[in-house]
Parts: C-alpha cells; sequence; structure tokens
C-alpha cells in the first residue's frame, strides 16, 4: 500500500523559505507548493516552529497563501496553539481536513488542542511523548497511545482522527531503543484500529555521515511500509524516496521485510544495491551493531 507523503520543505527555518513567509512573499512557496504537488505529495507540511511572534497572522497568511495554488490538505505544524486556530479558521478543506502536527500526550495540551479539533472537524499527529520524555519502548509508547484515547473519548473524537506518531530516534546513537518506534508501528492497528500512522522519517539517520542517510532512510521506509505505515513527513523533493512511498521499489520492500520477518536470504543471489539494503536493514533492526562503515563489512 502506498505511504502518504508529507512534504516538510515549507518550514520557517528554510533559508529560501523562511525570509519570504517573514516576508509575506508568496511567489516562491506558492511555487514550491506547487512543485510539491506534481511531485506527487498528498499532503504539505506548513512548519512555523515556535510562532512566538505574530504566530497567529503568519499561520493565516500561509494557508491562504498556499491553498490558491493547491487542493492538497495541509500539516498546520507549531508550538502556538494560537496560531493553530488561526489556520483552522483559515483552512479549506478541499481534498480533506487539516492536520495539526502534533498534539503529545501531555495532559495540558489534549486538553487545550482536542477542542480544536472538534471544533474545526480536523485530524492531528498523535506524538508519542509525555512530561517523562521520550519512551524507552513500544510498551511505553502503548500507554501513552491508550492515554490518548481516553482523552479523544472524552472528548467524542474518533480514532480516525489520529495519526499516531512513536518519535523516530536515530539508529546511530540509539539502535536498542529504535526498535521501540518501529515495533510500535506495528502494533497501531491492533490497539487503535481506524487510526493511522505517521513519523518523521529522517529523523532515523540524524548523526549518521551525509552520504549514508540516504540508505538509512530508504531502508527504514521499506521496514516502515512492512508494518503497515500510513503516512510519513520526508522531503518532497527526494524523488528517490517518493519511490519507495508510490510502491514504485517493491523489489527492495519484500527484500527487507524478509530481513524484519527473519526469513532466510540468499544473499550470494544479491546484486550490489540490494546487499546495501539487506545490510541496512539489519542494522535497523539490531541485528548487527551500527557503524559509520556498516556497509562494508
Amino acid at each position: 500500500m502506498a505511504v502518504k507523503i508529507v512534504a516538510e520543505n515549507i518550514n520557517i527555518m528554510s533559508k529560501t523559505y523562511g525570509p519570504a513567509m517573514k516576508n509575506r512573499d508568496p511567489k516562491p512557496i506558492q511555487e514550491l507548493a506547487v512543485k510539491l504537488t506534481g511531485n506527487g505529495a498528498d499532503l504539505l507540511d506548513l512548519n512555523l516552529g515556535p510562532a512566538r511572534k505574530n504566530g497567529p497572522e503568519m499561520m493565516d497568511w500561509l494557508v491562504r497563501t498556499v491553498q490558491e495554488v493547491t487542493d492538497l490538505p495541509l500539516y498546520l505544524d507549531t508550538t502556538n496553539v494560537s496560531a493553530i486556530e488561526a489556520g483552522l479558521k483559515a483552512y479549506k478543506p478541499k481534498k480533506g481536513p487539516a492536520v495539526i502536527n502534533s498534539i503529545s500526550a501531555v495532559q495540558e495540551q489534549m486538553e487545550k488542542e482536542f477542542p480544536l479539533v472538534k471544533e474545526y472537524d480536523c485530524e492531528f499527529v498523535g506524538l508519542m511523548y509525555s512530561k517523562e520524555g521520550i519512551p524507552r519502548d513500544e510498551n511505553e509508547r502503548g500507554v501513552l497511545a491508550s492515554e490518548m484515547m481516553m482523552k479523544m473519548d472524552e472528548f467524542g473524537l474518533p480514532l480516525e482522527k489520529a495519526w499516531f506518531d512513536p518519535v523516530v530516534i536515530p539508529v546511530s546513537s540509539q539502535q536498542i531503543p529504535l526498535q521501540g518506534c518501529t515495533n510500535f508501528i506495528g502494533m497501531v492497528k491492533d490497539i487503535a484500529p481506524g487510526s493511522k500512522t505517521t513519523c518523521g522519517l529522517s529523523n532515523v539517520s540524524n548523526g549518521a555521515p551525509g552520504k549514508l542517510r540516504p540508505i538509512l532512510n530508504q531502508t527504514y521506509m521499506a521496514l516502515l511500509i512492512n508494518l503497515g505505515l500510513y503516512g510519513a513527513i520526508v522531503d518532497g523533493l527526494d524523488m528517490e524516496m517518493n519511490a519507495f512511498c508510490k510502491d514504485k521499489r517493491q523489489d527492495v520492500i519484500d527484500l527487507v521485510g524478509k530481513v524484519l520477518r527473519e526469513e532466510e536470504v540468499d544473499k550470494s543471489s544479491l546484486s550490489e544495491e540490494e546487499m546495501k539494503y539487506y545490510k541496512s536493514a539489519r542494522v535497523l533492526l539490531n541485528k548487527v551493531l551500527y557503524s559509520d562503515s556498516w556497509l562494508d563489512l
């Protein structure tokens, strides 16, 4: 099943698009939105960061600006709740509801933002993060998801509104804890039927050498596809990743699935490219200790 591409490129931290947002210059942003749409993005993430200064006005402007040139649904990405509400007020649901990115499993935040989900009939990313920080494994993530579902029930929100995000962590420094993120994706369909799963996929390769990040990202995408991932926040200009999301690399997805399920793989039959994915899958699944030279071993 194809994975929904949530293009992460419209970001206040960008050297090109950040100034355009601050100066209310629509041209660069609209050109990017058109390109991302043409590349096959399914949703666009509008990331304003904290947006402490003029956040509501900026989000209102950004939503209107992007929706002038694309019908794609939007992720509204900021920690400024007032800016989120301003974006929801401005948003027109042409091809689907807006999505709040994100609401953590902290009681105060859920109580503050779930009413917005209800009032504006939108969806939200449920971040598996609490006051104690990032969970240690899939079971702790499951507990947070259960707490979030109980709070959703209080507000009359169906599970279909939620996109559960495990908070992906880097394999280079947290190889064992990463397994909790991976396993959680596979659990969601059982503990929260009808909900969706998503993640900031490129976090998995943070800390790895730049030339090795693409193979880690692509292999992790293939792993999560095997586990039923619904959507991922990725670089919408990365056409290699786009191919994975659009089911154009089923060969790699199948190979990585065999590693995931611990099926026998005839390594002598693998091409040089296939061997790279095979080795990377073993690293991501903690079957081989991570090192920057894992492809050479």
